[in-house]
């Protein structure tokens, strides 16, 4: 239901740009040469919503990148999606994050996985309290990438947030961690002595393209579930398996 984008950018990102634009030669030919299916594809998504860029002129972390929306933003909630978290398109995930900021009122809303604690200091941990809604855990406080034995919980922070312009308050008081970063992490923290953070828990439907592996397993799984390809790309990975007789 997200009608309005904005898409922060840096050097060398242009073709992110070009890929959601108009491209009326294209669009032309297409229309020319009788390929009308193939034109509603690339119509539909030049009008899939209305999206913006801001480019963040330096990669001074991830509270710098979510500060550059300020503007855009005003005094509306907002939800953070960040690209190298892919979601399967039948998750609920962030439209049940939603529904749990608009019932609960919260000035963040985060999305989390569980992780074995040997994994756990690869993403950002949440130390909560009791459950107060199916799915819905209070942060008490949160940790960037702990030592596994420091972790406050094996709840994994993901790349999924619901926020009020709060955050950019929380931001602009964040102190530049390691590397010279902003971490949205700390900036997250900042919230919590006067303002509400739910924790939303899930385990399923999530692809990490930042890991290779889950980069091939994103490619392999959504590409069989696709209606168009599936069918035809199971019948050749069953083939390939088959012939290079791998069990």
């Amino acid at each position: 239901g997200i009608d309005d984008i904005l898409i922060i950018t840096g050097r060398g990102k242009k073709a992110i740009e070009d890929h959601f634009d108009r491209n009326t030669e294209l669009e032309t030919e297409l229309h020319e040469k009788g390929k009308d299916s193939l034109l509603a594809e690339v119509l539909d998504l030049a009008g899939l919503a209305d999206i913006h860029y801001v480019r963040q002129g330096e990669a001074l972390g991830l509270g710098h990148a979510v500060s550059m929306a300020r503007k855009h933003v005003g005094d509306q909630p907002f939800a953070v999606m960040l690209g190298d978290d892919i979601m399967d398109e039948h998750s609920t995930v962030l439209i049940e994050m939603i529904e749990a900021h608009e019932a609960h009122g919260a000035a963040a809303v985060i999305a989390c996985k569980h992780f074995p604690r040997e994994e756990i200091s690869a993403y950002g941990s949440i130390a909560h309290g009791e459950e107060v809604a199916p799915r819905l855990l209070p942060v008490e406080s949160i940790v960037e990438k702990p030592k596994p034995q420091d972790a406050p919980s094996e709840w994994g922070v993901m790349g999924r947030y619901v926020f009020t312009p709060a955050i950019f308050e929380s931001i602009d008081r964040t102190k530049p961690g390691a590397g010279g970063e902003i971490q949205l992490t700390d900036a997250i923290g900042g919230l919590l002595p006067e303002h509400t953070v739910y924790g939303y828990t899930f385990d399923e439907g999530r692809y990490d393209i930042g890991s290779k592996l889950d980069y091939l397993r994103a490619t392999v799984e959504l590409a069989l579930a696709r209606k168009d390809l599936g069918p035809e790309f199971r019948a050749w990975l069953a083939r390939y398996v088959k012939e290079q007789g791998i069990a």
